[in-house]
């Protein structure tokens, strides 16, 4: 079947990935399993391509088998190898004197595949690290056929700038990809003039976190486990749904495909990232990008400028 979805290159990777991808925090273990290769079924068939599939559980918590559902997924849904691409994360928590390797192995294991098409390094919270060990690390895997490209979630634009330079002076492949939370209510990171300046080097964006954990689709009571509140604006967040429902209703879309359709109005994004958990929640998020074609981009930012939560509370240089 003919990709219903335009393909963008990740950074200068050569990589072309789906302008959507799909995610799997916390989602497949939650659903029926026939529904869920049906919605895997229903993606790659409208043209996903890009699935973000990490192993989300740490050594004090409970085990979670998200990662291990996909790879059945698979199976079940009939996909080859080469018709998908596979994202999956790093944490730099893990990461000690064998490198990323250990974690990489553990991660392609679950996912019952042999190599990675992009990872993201997760964030940034020890000190302790030569970010020129990441770089060669990285390297070394992309040579041993591991990964093809990686890029970083939500590091600062002074970090990524690091890693750019050092893989430059050592002559390896850099950061291809920044995975950064960008909504209508959280853009002054990637729309600030640090990361402008990346931009302009070839890094490309993901947008995640487009829909603050189902808040702005209208889930304002929902006990899912949602990212971390970055500058303490979630109460303000959710205070603006309302009206933020009422500018979709008058674009006769819902409040998820306005908020969805936000993201592809950035200029260097490649994909952006969201979960669904059925085929019809699915569709219509693919739907959101008729929206942009209908109205324009620069119209639908000025409609939604006013639910800009963050400016002026957030660094734009980032964590």
């Amino acid at each position: 079947m003919t990709s219903s979805l335009p393909l963008r290159e990740i950074g200068r990777s050569g990589l072309h990935a789906s302008l959507f991808s799909l995610g799997s925090w916390h989602t497949y273990d939650r659903m029926d399993f026939a529904d869920a290769v049906a919605l895997l079924r229903e993606a790659t068939d409208r043209g996903v391509n890009l699935f973000d599939v990490g192993v989300y559980s740490a050594p004090d918590a409970p085990p979670v088998f998200t990662d291990v559902i996909f790879s059945a997924m698979v199976r079940a849904a009939g996909l080859r190898r080469e018709e998908w691409l596979l994202s999956s994360k790093l944490w730099l928590e893990a990461f000690g004197s064998d490198g990323f390797r250990p974690q990489l192995e553990n991660a392609l294991m679950r996912v019952g595949t042999e190599h990675a098409d992009l990872v993201i390094l997760g964030d940034l919270r020890r000190d302790d690290l030569d970010l020129r060990d990441l770089v060669l690390d990285l390297a070394a895997l992309t040579d041993a056929g591991l990964i093809r490209a990686w890029g970083v979630n939500n590091w600062s634009a002074g970090s990524i700038q690091t890693l750019i330079d050092l893989a430059a002076a050592e002559g390896v492949p850099g950061p291809q990809i920044a995975q950064l939370k960008y909504s209508v209510s959280r853009r002054s990171i990637p729309d600030g003039e640090p990361f402008a300046r990346l931009w302009e080097q070839g890094l490309t964006l993901q947008a995640s976190d487009c829909l603050e954990g189902g808040i702005l689709a209208g889930k304002v009571n929902s006990d899912r486990q949602i990212g971390r509140d970055h500058g303490g604006i979630r109460e303000r967040i959710i205070a603006d749904v309302p009206a933020f429902t009422a500018v979709a209703e008058d674009l006769d879309v819902t409040p998820a495909q306005l908020g969805i359709a936000f993201t592809l109005t950035h200029p260097a994004l490649t994909t952006t990232l969201f979960g669904a958990s059925s085929v019809a929640q699915l569709r219509a998020n693919l739907d959101a990008a008729a929206l942009v074609d209908r109205i324009g981009a620069a119209e639908l930012r000025r409609l939604v400028e006013p639910f800009w939560a963050d400016r002026g509370v957030v660094d734009p240089e980032g964590p």
